[in-house]
């Protein structure tokens, strides 16, 4: 059989970066003054896909990616969510009359090559010294996410996708897998199982690590819904290393003021009670503006492949290990304010003794110089 030859075809390799607390988008959209725009997602069944406070499309221009073939100029834009998110997009473009399955090789290079990490890194740095006035406690996580879409556009023959899905090597493609001969016919099913077609020449195909996506039309608006995933991915693996670290916190400071000759009045509870509750209720508040950034209200085409990608990625996993953090630390805010209370109590009654104490002493003492 033909192998199939790509006539116009790009690899979207995406690179995700916590870089503030949360983004004012209107004050950043203000900072810029080209080449940006709010996201929309067009096509049909759009509609049903809820983005209350669209991401910041900025456009960063062409830039010349160095790769181990040669030199590639590609395009590249950035994404910035109000949650706090950043996300950087080059699309490295693919030489027309590429046959399909000879893309494995230069794929699994972008997929995680140090190239595309260094031009995503400091392009990133860029966007973030032009809107720094619009974030709140800017910062640059050491961890990133990164995610890759083949973004094939035509194919020579203009095949459909049933036919791409079982002509092409796509489990693969996405796996990056070079040095096998061939996979096991439960890897290729697992990689490409959750694969979804709209019309009858379209195909979606959906991996951790990477996915597939022939879209004659030209439509950006698959590739969109993942990046998104990928960004909810990455600040929920955020708050759950912040919520490592506060836990961490909250256990030394536990563990030291237990050495000390604590004073009956000076407990130093109160104040660690304080921080957890403050913690919790900014968890809550950032969770929630996570989870609101795209909600799903119909099952729609566009709905089934974000949810197909939340699954692939994982997310129901980091947002349960998340919850899980949230209640301890819940659990240590309820021991804490019992403690308070308790110390609370004990003061009072210690010094209603003490008063009737003092009062039986004057008493006696008036007695005596009487």
């Amino acid at each position: 059989m033909d192998p199939l030859v790509l006539e116009k075809a790009s690899i979207l390799c995406y690179r995700l970066y916590d870089v503030a607390d949360e983004v004012d988008l209107a004050a950043a959209e203000s900072l810029l003054a080209r080449d940006v725009r709010r996201l929309r997602l067009s096509r049909s069944g759009a509609e049903y896909l809820l983005l209350p406070n669209p991401p910041l499309v900025i456009g960063l221009g062409r830039h010349v990616l160095p790769l181990p073939e040669g030199k590639a100029e590609v395009e590249a834009r950035a994404r910035l969510y109000d949650f706090g998110a950043a996300s950087i997009v080059l699309s490295v473009p693919v030489p027309a009359g590429t046959p399909l399955d000879a893309l494995v090789p230069s794929a699994d290079r972008l997929y995680d090559g140090p190239e595309v990490d260094a031009l995503a890194h400091e392009l990133v740095e860029g966007v973030r010294r032009a809107v720094a006035p619009a974030m709140e406690n800017p910062h640059l996580w050491s961890q990133l996410e990164s995610y890759s879409v083949v973004f094939v556009q035509g194919v020579r023959g203009s095949p459909p996708g049933d036919e791409v899905l079982e002509r092409a090597d796509l489990a693969r493609l996405l796996i990056g897998e070079t040095t096998l001969p061939e996979l096991s016919a439960t890897e290729r099913a697992d990689v490409i199982r959750r694969h979804f077609s709209y019309g009858v020449n379209d195909l979606v195909v959906v991996d951790w690590n990477a996915a597939f996506v022939y879209e004659p039309s030209g439509s950006e608006d698959i590739p969109d819904v993942l990046d998104i995933a990928n960004a909810q991915l990455l600040e929920l693996r955020y708050y759950d290393d912040l919520l490592d670290h506060r836990l961490a916190r909250v256990n030394d400071t536990l563990k030291r003021e237990r050495r000390r000759l604590g004073s009956f009045f000076r407990s130093p509870y109160p104040a660690l009670a304080r921080q957890v509750q403050v913690t919790l209720l900014e968890m809550s508040e950032f969770i929630e503006r996570v989870e609101n950034s795209l909600k799903v209200i119909g099952d729609v085409y566009l709905a089934r492949v974000y949810e197909a990608a939340v699954e692939q990625l994982r997310i129901p996993a980091w947002k349960a290990s998340v919850t899980r953090k949230q209640q301890i630390l819940g659990d240590i805010y309820g021991w804490l304010k019992g403690e308070v209370d308790t110390a609370r109590s004990l003061t009072l009654e210690v010094m209603i003794v003490l008063l009737i104490v003092l009062e039986l002493l004057v008493g006696a003492t008036s007695l005596l110089a009487h």
